[in-house]
């Protein structure tokens, strides 16, 4: 495939050349072209092979535009507040809604799955979300511009999509023909989408338009259709080619981000040497990998977009052998489901959007500690903690007389039951051999812990907690040896 002859591309190669970065001591470029396209959902189907330390398959992106496609913020807002996501009620897996497609070609012949494609309409205009509660100071206005090159739109030339990417291997981009998805008809009623089913290409960034904004308290729903959609045909491949830092897609003859496709799917397998991913073995000396936060964030195990201002959902099928437990930052606890003898598949979520870098996955040969939990222990907490808070300031009721500022997701901050919830369900994971330790100490240390953030920092923002012990070579930030551990 040959490159774009694009003087966008052009200042992206200039600046990428010139750039030398000491990762201890700069900032990450940020390349993605934000002020343009915002992605706003990942759907990502991937197998993992230890043999040869790859991850691979392939990644569904969903994109938002334009400023029409964006609905009132106001009366979302005071939905999606009021629209608790339920700890039963469970999204649908891959299982659950799968379409007939042609055989894949690229990564894997696992999946068995191939074409997606994308659709969307967009002016250039500047996305201004952020998603903290309460922080009013927007991140409006970040692009790639302040990091790289200015990526405007200039005549005649093709629109150049830009993501960041680092140390993949990119086979194929494609468009997704979501039309092709029974059901899509429900997203194109209103009048202005039937005038423009007479052009494909308009209805199906209409569709992908309307699936985006749908109100917050309709996330199930939402959810649902960004799987189906995520396994539709393709309807074209779409050029691309992949920088140090970025991967750069076009279509041939489309010059404004509303024409550019809203759905896209790219095959591709991660690299062994990858920054993003650790292969690494756990204390028993069995293999294990998992993301290590730094120091390039997770452009080398998807590309996504990193400027603050992006923030999106994610849904992920992760296909490992039955010998290793899947684990990732999802908001469910994946149950796994057979996919072929020896395979098995792990399907997590999450509805609260998120920085592309908070994306977390590890897999290994973890052992689950279970015990009975002693409330009375919790409660105790409540007898030492509450003496920090003066003037008997309630902290965990404050999201009541203040509405969050963030963009509109099934919030926790405004449901009672869940404002009250002092422990949240949590897990632990560990290789088998520290599993006493565990049993005496995280069993006991976690719900403590759990109530004291309670009692000092309020709702606990997400559902669940999954406690993993990795191994004493994880580089994160804040990570540190503990005496009764051994390495």
């Amino acid at each position: 495939m040959k490159n774009p002859t694009h003087s966008t591309r052009g200042c992206i190669e200039d600046w990428q050349t010139k750039m030398e970065l000491d990762l201890t001591k700069d900032d990450l470029p940020l390349m993605a072209n934000t002020n343009h396209m915002l992605v706003r959902h990942y759907v990502l189907d991937l197998d993992v092979d230890f043999n040869s330390h790859v991850v691979g398959g392939s990644i569904v992106l969903f994109f938002e535009s334009s400023s029409r496609c964006r609905k009132g913020d106001s009366e979302q807002m005071e939905r999606a507040c009021h629209s608790q996501s339920d700890e039963t009620c469970h999204v649908q897996g891959p299982e659950a809604c799968s379409i007939p497609v042609p055989a894949a070609s690229a990564f894997s012949t696992k999946s068995g799955r191939n074409d997606f494609a994308d659709c969307g309409k967009g002016e250039n205009d500047t996305f201004d979300k952020n998603g903290s509660h309460g922080n009013r100071e927007q991140a409006s206005g970040i692009s790639s511009s302040k990091n790289g090159c200015d990526f405007e739109i200039h005549g005649n030339e093709d629109f150049l999509l830009v993501l960041d990417c680092c140390d993949l291997s990119v086979l194929k981009v494609e468009e997704v023909d979501v039309a092709a998805v029974p059901g899509s008809e429900k997203f194109t009623r209103s009048a202005k989408l039937m005038d423009a089913s007479e052009d494909p290409k308009d209805l199906r960034n209409q569709i992908v338009c309307e699936l985006v904004t749908l109100p917050a308290d309709h996330w199930r729903e939402q959810h649902h259709f960004y799987r189906r959609c995520s396994q539709a045909p393709a309807c074209g491949e779409l050029l691309f080619v992949t920088g140090t830092w970025s991967l750069e897609i076009r279509k041939a003859g489309v010059q404004l981000p509303k024409d550019f496709p809203h759905a896209i799917r790219i095959w591709y397998k991660t690299k062994s040497e990858g920054r993003s991913l650790s292969w690494t073995t756990d204390q028993t000396g069995r293999p294990c990998v998992y993301t290590v936060g730094s120091p390039i964030n997770n452009r080398a195990l998807f590309p996504c977009q990193e400027p603050p201002v992006a923030m999106s959902t994610w849904q992920a099928t992760i296909r490992a052998d039955a010998s290793y437990f899947v684990l990732m930052s999802g908001e469910n606890a994946a149950e796994p489901t057979e996919y072929t003898d020896g395979v098995l598949n792990w399907f997590y979520y999450v509805t609260m959007p998120m920085p592309a870098s908070t994306f977390t996955i590890a897999v290994g040969c973890w052992t689950e500690i279970k015990k009975e939990v002693c409330t009375t222990d919790i409660q105790r907490n409540y007898g030492f903690f509450s003496t920090v808070l003066k003037g008997g300031c309630e902290v965990k009721g404050w999201c009541f007389e203040h509405p969050c500022g963030h963009q509109p997701y099934p919030c926790r901050f405004q449901d009672p039951a869940t404002v009250s919830q002092v422990v949240i369900p949590y897990r632990i994971f560990a290789p088998v051999c520290l599993q006493n330790a565990c049993e005496d100490i995280l069993l006991q240390l976690i719900p403590q812990c759990l109530s004291a953030a309670h009692i000092l920092l309020g709702t606990h923002p997400f559902s669940r907690l999954d406690v993993l012990v990795v191994p004493s070579n994880f580089s994160s930030l804040g990570m540190a040896r503990y005496k009764h551990f051994p390495a």
